[in-house]
């Protein structure tokens, strides 16, 4: 927010006459017109730095959404094992973004390829971002790294999730941050002097950056570990490993929910800027009107998977449910802010189809990811991309992305297909930097048998061969200790 001026020269001048001291009374009044002036430049900065803090909390909570979904889409022997990788996400996550990551992903001035300032968060704060920025930004990137995780669930050794999460926080997903995100970003529609197609990728929250991150570094560790054990039998029929908590899973999905509001709106990074001063209308108001379209893709996607997978299994799958409304948070992630809520219903509505063709795929080239999340997060990811370079609209792009007048926007609205070149570059180095990375470190990994763990542990689960024991009591103490508990049937007389 820029700060008022005040001009005692200007003001002396326009006293009478007759004013004693007319230059001293100018001083006095300009002095308390700058304190006022201060008083408002500081509750700006101070409303939109909570703003930001409160949505990166909201994100952060996600990664208890990321447990719950986790430890409910997996088999019982292999609970502990999987909660302990979305916390050491979290941990890992932060001691290398704060050490590289940030640094690759914001440290500006440098190139279109990666930063190069700010490591550890030296000279931080700037007059660009602080503290609470780096915090924001963590949050994102540890939920790239817990989209991963639950690809490679219930066989993936321990050592291998410390490693690809640190190299996923701290190097790969940065750079492609830096690539979309970034001021000096080669195709960041923040990059003003140097767009990509006159335009740059719209990818306001990481459908691509955060979701396709994520969903194919799963894919390429899913592929390279291969099908947990039981999965297809040895005609290559399809056999469901299922959870063993719905319940779980259902917390997980409404956690991830709640934090999506902080996901996409927050990404506006503020909320005090006013289009024009002393209207009603503000960022304030596309903040709230990311999260309708937000809430609207969802709740559409849930229901078309809930339809979808009646007519295509018999059942009403409350998993499968939770599931596809992820799948339209996904979608909607990129475009969340430049779509009208209509289209929002469009984008819910495809990206259920998108999730249901994935993992029909999936099962026909026998590839397991237990969370279906390279399909979710992959696939619903690309179609986010794709979406948003079709139904972005001309007053909303021009709204959260100023300072480049005729910026392209939504084909199907009338932008013509530049905005939608822009996106599928996008989309295709996503998958070849995602490959060039995360590829051979998962290949190197498992040629090293450090990847997978053996067919005994597997089968026995890593809660007890790995963890110590497993993550529920299965029996009492007195049972432990050989005391029989003798039952007692109630007997005719007994008052009820």
């Amino acid at each position: 927010m820029a700060a008022m001026s005040c001009s005692s020269e200007q003001l002396a001048s326009l006293f009478g006459p007759n004013t004693t001291n007319a230059a001293a009374a100018a001083d006095y009044i300009c002095s308390q017109f700058t304190v006022v002036s201060d008083r408002f430049v500081d509750t700006a900065y101070a409303v939109d730095s909570t703003y930001l803090l409160f949505s990166a909390y909201l994100v952060f909570s996600m990664q208890l959404g990321f447990a719950m979904l986790c430890a409910g889409s997996v088999r019982a022997k292999n609970t502990m094992n999987i909660m302990l990788t979305n916390v050491l996400d979290a941990a890992a996550g932060g001691l290398f973004y704060y050490l590289f990551g940030f640094a690759f992903a914001f440290g500006a001035p440098s190139n279109g390829f990666i930063g190069r300032h700010f490591f550890g968060l030296k000279d931080v704060p700037t007059s660009s971002f602080d503290y609470s920025f780096f915090l924001y930004q963590w949050a994102f990137a540890i939920a790239a790294a817990g989209i991963t995780s639950g690809s490679i669930a219930e066989r993936t050794q321990f050592v291998a999730y410390l490693i690809y999460s640190s190299f996923l926080t701290g190097f790969v997903y940065p750079v492609v941050s830096h690539w979309f995100w970034s001021a000096d970003g080669w195709a960041s529609a923040a990059n003003t002097g140097n767009l990509l197609f006159g335009s740059g990728v719209i990818d306001f929250a990481g459908s691509g950056v955060v979701h396709m991150v994520g969903g194919i570094a799963g894919l390429y560790g899913a592929l390279i570990e291969g099908p947990r054990i039981g999965r297809f039998d040895h005609s290559g029929r399809a056999i469901a490993l299922r959870g063993h908590s719905a319940s779980l899973v259902v917390l997980g999905t409404f956690l991830l929910w709640f934090g999506w509001y902080g996901f996409n709106p927050g990404s506006f990074t503020k909320i005090l800027s006013p289009y024009t001063s002393g209207n009603y209308y503000g960022q304030w108001s596309a903040v709230g009107r990311t999260a309708v379209t937000t809430t609207l893709a969802g709740c559409t996607a849930a229901l078309t998977t809930l339809f979808g997978k009646r007519i295509l299994s018999g059942h009403w799958n409350v998993t499968d449910v939770c599931n596809g409304l992820l799948g339209g948070f996904a979608a909607i992630t990129a475009g969340c802010s430049v779509v009208e809520p209509w289209a929002a219903v469009i984008c819910g509505f495809v990206a259920a189809l998108v999730l249901i063709g994935c993992n029909r795929l999936a099962e026909k080239v026998k590839f397991d990811d237990p969370l279906e999340a390279a399909q979710l997060h992959g696939g619903c990811g690309a179609w986010g991309i794709i979406f948003t370079a079709l139904f972005a609209t001309e007053k909303y792009v021009n709204e959260v992305y100023p300072g480049k007048p005729g910026r392209p926007y939504g084909l199907f609205m009338g932008g013509g297909g530049r905005l939608l070149g822009a996106h599928i570059i996008q989309i295709l180095v996503i998958i070849g930097w995602v490959s060039a990375t995360m590829g051979p470190l998962f290949y190197g990994l498992h040629k090293l048998k450090l990847l997978r763990i053996s067919e005994e542990d597997e089968m026995a689960g890593m809660d007890m061969t790995r963890h110590g024991g497993f993550a529920y009591v299965y029996e009492d103490d007195a049972h432990k200790h050989g005391i029989q508990m003798r039952r007692i049937e109630p007997s005719p007389n007994t008052a009820l």
